[in-house]
């Protein structure tokens, strides 16, 4: 067994397809197949069913899948300790971020985290809680940012900021008033929601209680993985959706006019960075964390005030 074929048998696992396999792992489909097939011998097991469009995996493969990815993560941290032991801050680092957090977040910090760590190659992608956690546990991914907490064993949680939220009411009203709303004052005939697989987590999960408990009539729970798209279906059908305080960031004067804060108790997220507990570039994580917190200091000043204007951060 080599840590190639490793890398191919979880790239088909990963895209139940030869081709696709070959060309994520930059090397022909006949070389990934021939290497496959050649550790499926050695073994005397049959991981992939080749028979079925997509590719499947057997019921013995998906035991040898498990045990490939903890030898996999074992590698990744064999690479990561021979840097720790050179003392340099260098190498590949796989962050993955919510969608409804990574336009808001990311803009404040890439370039500097860039020339803070020169030699480190940052690979960034959009995930959702759930991709999230199934990268960390299968050693695809070092970092994940999400709503926290999550409760997960195996994970480690290091809070960066919690974010209150607003409403953004768009309902045909003369005028939106500016004064402070209570969670249960909310029009739920009017409201749309963002689910991503869940309530919003904390103190939002009221809201979402409240919805269940009253008879409500042609409310809409929009399935996005953006706040943005939400934003247009509220703007469109006149309705009302809660949204994160850093999301109205580029919001022009007339649709601030649209915005409402809430009284005592706020709803609000927590956001957490979460990563593997067998995870080895902890000071690189902190780095990273403590650069993320600076920047997000004033805006977290700034929207749990009471003032109803604009939270710019670019």
């Amino acid at each position: 067994m080599t840590r190639s074929q490793i890398t191919y048998i979880l790239s088909l696992e990963k895209n139940k397809s030869f081709s696709k396999a070959a060309k994520a792992c930059f090397v022909t489909q006949s070389t990934l197949s021939a290497m496959v097939a050649k550790f499926e011998q050695q073994a005397g097991i049959i991981i992939f069913d080749r028979k079925t469009k997509p590719i499947t995996v057997t019921t013995k493969g998906e035991q040898i899948i498990k045990y490939l990815k903890n030898i996999n993560r074992e590698y990744h941290l064999l690479d990561e300790g021979i840097n720790q032991i050179k003392g340099v801050e260098s190498g590949n680092i796989r962050v993955a971020c919510i969608p409804t957090v990574a336009p808001y977040l990311f803009p404040l910090m890439l370039s500097e985290i860039g020339r803070t760590y020169p030699k480190v190659t940052f690979n960034i992608r959009e995930l959702t809680t759930d991709m999230i956690v199934e990268e960390l546990m299968a050693g695809n991914l070092d970092i994940g940012i999400v709503s926290t907490p999550l409760d997960i064993k195996e994970l480690i949680e290091r809070p960066l900021y919690k974010e209150p939220f607003v409403l953004y009411d768009k309902r045909e009203i003369k005028k939106i008033s500016k004064s402070k709303i209570s969670i249960d004052k909310i029009d739920y005939n009017k409201l749309i929601l963002l689910e991503q697989g869940h309530c919003f987590r904390n103190q939002v999960r009221t809201i979402c209680k409240l919805r269940q408990n009253r008879k409500i009539k042609n409310n809409i729970i929009y399935t996005s993985g953006t706040l943005e798209s939400l934003k247009k279906i509220v703007q469109i059908n006149k309705g009302m959706t809660l949204l994160p305080a850093f999301s109205i960031s580029d919001f022009p004067k007339k649709e601030l006019d649209h915005i409402r804060h809430f009284t005592s108790p706020v709803p609000v997220r927590e956001i957490g960075l979460i990563y593997h507990s067998n995870y080895i570039k902890t000071t690189l994580m902190k780095g990273i964390e403590k650069l993320i917190q600076q920047k997000i200091a004033p805006l977290v000043k700034r929207s749990n005030s009471n003032k109803i204007d604009v939270i710019r951060p670019f």
